[in-house]
């Protein structure tokens, strides 16, 4: 398998955008695909971050300032070219060799024109965004974040048959991260360790305010400060550091997960710091470095994953103030973490590599050669156990029944397969412009991400032989949570048990 990544990391990009495709590309070549970034000039380190775990990458020529364009998304401007000049560009650093399995895309100032123009060198793109502010022409969407209307944010930005990977579930994280969870000690009531971090780049320095924070506490813990290769004050930085007593600069670390699991308090940045301390359950201060965190740092908030005051964190005064509340507050703390651990799980990367290395699925119309299939996986207790009716069903009844579907012109039955193994079976009872499904796995492939990858296989094909259907809708019995996160994931909005799903064309 094949994967491309377009993404860039700047001063004024930051550098989250590129540290979570490393991680997902860093997954997917640990699944066996090759991967090739697709990248304007990087920061000073991280060319050679990108190179050194094993992926190609290709270069962009450097942006220049480019005309907007009524409609350009927001961040159009972080790009250095149009986009139209972009996806050229980029194709040409796709050309000669087949098309590629797998484009992910990670950059606001890209959205469905561009995509659409590359969809010439690539079966299937994967885009990966927080805003919803620009319509994605993709197969799959992905948004680690959590948002007060998650499930609804893109249902008119995607196309029907998006597959949506949402919520922190699905968060980047490096495998260090879930290693790490499995020795992680309970953290007690006394600060022995504080983790300083806000973010690869730090523009405007939050890293010396923070320290100047500390200073005031007289506080006696060791301080871990972490910061990327390219921080513009890291000369500075560093011999500050090194005259601090009890202080120790991590430039460039990939031993995140270590310096996070010691800690026993965190200040830093929003975006993806915050889901990796969430997942090793260090209760922080948290701050919207950009103007695109806020929504995601505020919703984080609400649901008692961080702590995140309303002040300046460049003010080292009022920064104090609550890093001084925070440490004064155990139950606080305590209860940061738990909720941390709860949300994260630090197995968001391995799910989303899942998805892309999962053989296509394929789906046709059933006939009376798959009678016996059908019967087996109809009865599976698995299956039986989330049906209307839970008791097993005779063969005769099974045929006479698969008689019936099959010669019913507004019941459609699909039969998927995924290479040379049986995916499932998916059903559409069409009454006008809605359809009700029904969805269960063959033999073997519960458990396996399946489902999502059937479900949007069996759309597509019910999009391109019966155009007139524009609403689906399905039933989930009240225990059944993987069918409830399929259907939400699948885009779907959940009216108690049941679902249903616009589909816009």
């Amino acid at each position: 398998m094949k994967v491309a990544l377009r993404t860039d990391a700047s001063e004024r990009i930051g550098t989250g955008h590129l540290m979570r495709c490393l991680t997902l590309a860093d997954t997917l070549r640990s699944g066996g695909a090759r991967t090739r970034f697709v990248c304007r000039p990087l920061p000073a380190g991280l060319a050679g971050l990108v190179t050194d775990r094993g992926h190609e990458l290709a270069g962009l020529p450097a942006g220049e300032a480019a005309a907007g364009s009524d409609g350009d998304p927001p961040h159009a401007d972080w790009l250095g070219a149009s986009q139209a000049d972009d996806a050229q560009a980029t194709l040409e650093a796709l050309s000669g060799e087949p098309a590629w399995d797998w484009l992910v895309v990670d950059h606001y100032a890209l959205d469905a024109r561009w995509e659409s123009r590359l969809r010439g060198c690539t079966r299937r793109i994967l885009a990966i965004d927080d805003l919803a502010d620009r319509r994605h022409d993709c197969d799959v969407l992905l948004d680690q974040n959590l948002h007060a209307d998650m499930q609804a944010r893109y249902a008119r930005l995607v196309p029907g048959h998006c597959l949506q990977l949402l919520g922190p579930r699905h968060a980047l994280l490096r495998r260090e991260f879930s290693d790490a969870r499995a020795t992680l000690r309970e953290r007690g009531d006394a600060i022995g360790r504080v983790l300083v971090f806000f973010g690869g780049i730090d523009a405007v320095n939050l890293t010396g305010s923070a320290l100047d924070a500390l200073d005031t506490l007289g506080l006696e813990a060791h301080v871990d400060v972490v910061i990327g290769a390219a921080h513009p004050r890291r000369a500075a930085l560093e011999v500050r550091c090194a005259a601090r007593p009890r202080t120790t600069l991590h430039v460039q670390t990939t031993d995140m997960a270590t310096l996070i699991a010691a800690a026993d308090l965190g200040v830093g940045a929003a975006g993806v710091a915050t889901w990796e301390r969430c997942a090793l359950g260090l209760p922080s201060l948290a701050f919207a470095v950009a103007a695109n965190q806020q929504a995601l740092l505020r919703d984080a908030a609400r649901e008692g994953l961080v702590l995140a005051p309303q002040v300046d964190p460049s003010d080292p005064a009022a920064l104090a103030l609550q890093v001084r509340a925070l440490l004064d507050n155990p139950a606080l703390r305590a209860h940061l973490a738990r909720r941390g651990l709860e949300s994260v799980d630090a197995q968001g990367a391995s799910r989303v590599a899942r998805v892309l290395l999962r053989p296509e699925v394929v789906v046709r119309p059933a006939t009376q050669a798959d009678a016996r299939d059908l019967f087996e996986w109809r009865n599976a207790p698995g299956v039986r156990r989330f049906s209307r009716s839970d008791a097993a069903i005779g063969w005769d009844d099974h045929c006479r029944w698969l008689a019936a579907v099959l010669a019913d012109p507004q019941r459609v039955l699909l039969v998927g397969s995924a290479g040379a193994s049986p995916a499932g079976v998916v059903r559409f009872d069409i009454d006008g412009a809605e359809a009700e499904v029904s969805i269960y796995l063959a033999k073997g492939q519960v458990g396996r991400g399946m489902g999502r990858a059937l479900l949007d296989a069996a759309e597509k094909w019910l999009a391109a032989h019966h155009a007139g259907v524009s609403l689906l809708r399905a039933e989930a019995l009240a225990g059944n949570d993987v069918s409830h996160r399929l259907f939400t994931g699948c885009g779907f909005e959940a009216f108690s048990t049941r679902y249903r799903k616009r589909i816009h064309r």
